[in-house]
């Protein structure tokens, strides 16, 4: 596995230097690419998200077969590593709810996120808290398709969901040189407040009894993967575009114009500019990083500085991301494309951002609601809200000039 990998690693760095190849020498002979030269830039391009995706399907392997192990080693008897036992083994535990002799199960919060209130009661209608690691296969799967969730925001977690009353920073407030005996002036941080709430998203999932009890089928690994990223896709939305009235606050509504850039696509210049304009402090924070489309990407990956050096360099570390001027790259397909007035790149930390979630994952079963067709339905449920805190610059966006 890892020889394969270091082969996958050294591929894409041989498929970026022959994308970078063409692109110089076009820049050299002062012209653009031609129409054949434009094909094989596409096509290297291809490869190298190919490579991304098999990179990823490894790492998701490899998640896999480490849970596999586990749970084998607890059927047997073996002792793990796990600092959280599972109650039961993977297989076992949704072969119970399939088969009926459990008819809810609840997740967990995830490991980490903050706990704002104490959780009450237990688990439901024979519900057992479902192992930890289908828990991070379905967290990866609703985050692989939301770019905000990996570019590292604040997250919430609350055992119930009643209305969550936030300071929002508007105006840090400032210093000023005070002489011997003098008045300190006053100039106070500036706070608005909203109103964090608690939006429901669901899933509902149609099986048939006769997957249902074909022994070969992974089971939990198709739950996982369904509802995850169908929960991931309708929540990333709106931590994107959303508008605050009757769904999450996304980031780019409230994300300040660092840069209107002169045409619909940032050039390099643009960037660099929409860099800086975002202070200091921000820019340390580990958070700090770029969220924009993979259309924005592509034409990104063009672009040089003032000194001939390519703003977006390859990552060199499976699973790692690519980044552009050392920072970050998150990729998400709700970010606007490029066009007049879009926000098109977000630039910042977005640990100012906070997601909140509320209580813990539902999966409920019901024999009834397709009985005539033989079918079993599950249903997956998340409550959910999201706003920028901090307001005064930590995130800012490239605003596409032009129409």
């Amino acid at each position: 596995m890892n020889t394969h990998i270091t082969r996958l690693k050294e591929r894409r760095a041989s498929l970026w230097d022959q994308a970078k190849a063409l692109l110089d020498t076009a820049e050299g002979e002062k012209r653009d690419l031609s129409a054949e030269e434009t094909k094989q830039w596409d096509a290297l391009n291809a490869d190298i998200d190919a490579i991304d995706k098999r990179a990823t399907e490894l790492h998701e392997a490899e998640q896999r077969r480490a849970a596999a192990d586990a749970a084998f080693d607890a059927l047997l008897g073996k002792p793990t590593d796990r600092t959280v036992p599972e109650p039961e083994g993977l297989a076992v535990q949704f072969r119970r709810l399939a088969a009926g002799e459990i008819r809810s199960v609840e997740v967990a919060p995830p490991p980490g996120a903050e706990a704002r209130a104490q959780t009450k009661g237990t688990a439901t209608a024979g519900g057992n808290t479902v192992p930890t690691s289908f828990y991070g296969r379905l967290v990866e799967h609703l985050v692989e398709v939301s770019g905000v969730m990996t570019a590292g925001p604040t997250v919430l977690n609350t055992s119930s969901g009643e209305t969550l009353e936030i300071p929002i920073t508007t105006d840090h407030g400032g210093a000023a040189l005070v002489p011997e005996a003098g008045t300190i002036p006053e100039d106070d941080a500036a706070f608005g407040k909203r109103t964090l709430g608690a939006y429901k998203y669901g899933r509902l999932l149609k099986i048939t009894r006769e997957l249902l009890s074909d022994s070969g089928v992974d089971i939990e690994g198709y739950l996982a993967r369904a509802a995850g990223r169908s929960l991931g896709l309708a929540l990333g939305a709106h931590l994107i575009t959303g508008t605050g009235t009757n769904q999450p606050l996304g980031i780019a509504p409230t994300a300040t114009a660092g840069v209107t850039g002169a045409g619909a696509t940032p050039t390099a210049d643009e960037l660099i500019d929409l860099f800086y304009s975002v202070i200091a402090p921000y820019r340390a924070s580990s958070s700090c990083g770029w969220l924009l489309a993979d259309t924005s990407i592509a034409a990104i990956r063009k672009l040089k500085d003032s000194q001939g050096q390519y703003l977006w360099q390859p990552s060199i570390t499976v699973g790692a991301p690519d980044t552009i001027l050392g920072k970050a790259v998150h990729s998400d397909p709700f970010v606007p494309a490029a066009a007049g007035g879009a926000k098109s790149v977000l630039f910042g930390d977005f640990t100012a951002y906070w997601v909140r979630m509320v209580g813990a994952l539902r999966f409920e079963r019901s024999d009834e609601h397709a009985f005539n067709q033989d079918m079993v339905t599950f249903r997956a449920l998340l409550r959910a809200d999201a706003m920028t805190v901090d307001q005064t610059g930590a995130i800012k966006a490239f605003v596409g000039g032009g129409e």
